[in-house]
């Protein structure tokens, strides 16, 4: 409908202007990479005008986050795999035992008793109300495989960690409270197989409850 009027041959770009116009576009590439893409995301900074700028910083927050993230993958990974044929001899031997304990202790013997069932990946969380210096003895029966857990307590805006336990085929103890709040113990199923968790507790406490 409409007849654009074609440019003439003087109208047209030359050969020497579009290379020259190449040439400025890969160097301003060039420029953005060294001076801005490189210390902002790489902590790179041939010229050091990313440290000025402050790109720099951005860069090394960035780097330094990676590295703790790959760091922790590491050592999670590191932890799950280091039991050996045996520690899974003596766990088999310990979880045996403490079962042993658990069915000829008398009903006396402790004051509460919980018992339940992590499949692969489940995890469960049961704690005791204590008032600080109050002391709890308690033990802990793992069957079926084992499980990683943490003994910590919480309230009034305190927290600590007693233990950490991988790979764990039962224990026992005594928790002494710092301070008032609840304390107790956070499971988390790490085995292929359904694992049945058995803890029994006594001494100075107002509740035991489930706090999943």
């Amino acid at each position: 409908m409409f007849n654009a009027e074609k440019p003439s041959l003087d109208q047209l770009p030359s050969s020497k202007q579009l290379i020259r116009s190449t040439v400025i576009a890969g160097v301003s590439a060039v420029a953005i990479l060294v001076t801005v893409v490189l210390p902002a995301e790489y902590n790179i900074d041939p010229t050091g005008i990313g440290r000025v700028i402050g790109l720099k910083e951005m860069g090394e927050i960035k780097t330094q986050l990676a590295d703790e993230a790959e760091a922790d993958r590491l050592m999670e990974q590191a932890a799950e795999e280091q039991s050996s044929l045996l520690n899974d001899v003596l766990g088999l031997f310990v979880g045996a035992a403490y079962a042993q304990d658990a069915t000829s202790a008398t009903a006396e013997a402790w004051r509460d008793e919980t018992t339940f069932t992590l499949a692969p990946g489940d995890s469960a969380e049961w704690k005791l109300v204590m008032e600080k210096g109050q002391t709890a003895q308690y033990r802990m029966i793992i069957e079926g495989g084992k499980v990683n857990f943490d003994l910590h307590g919480h309230g009034g805006g305190n927290s600590v960690t007693y233990e950490k336990g991988r790979g764990s085929t039962g224990a026992e103890g005594e928790i002494v409270a710092e301070f008032n709040g609840e304390h107790g113990w956070f499971w988390r199923n790490r085995d292929s197989s359904d694992v049945t968790v058995t803890v029994q507790v006594r001494g100075e406490y107002a509740e035991f409850k489930d706090a999943s």
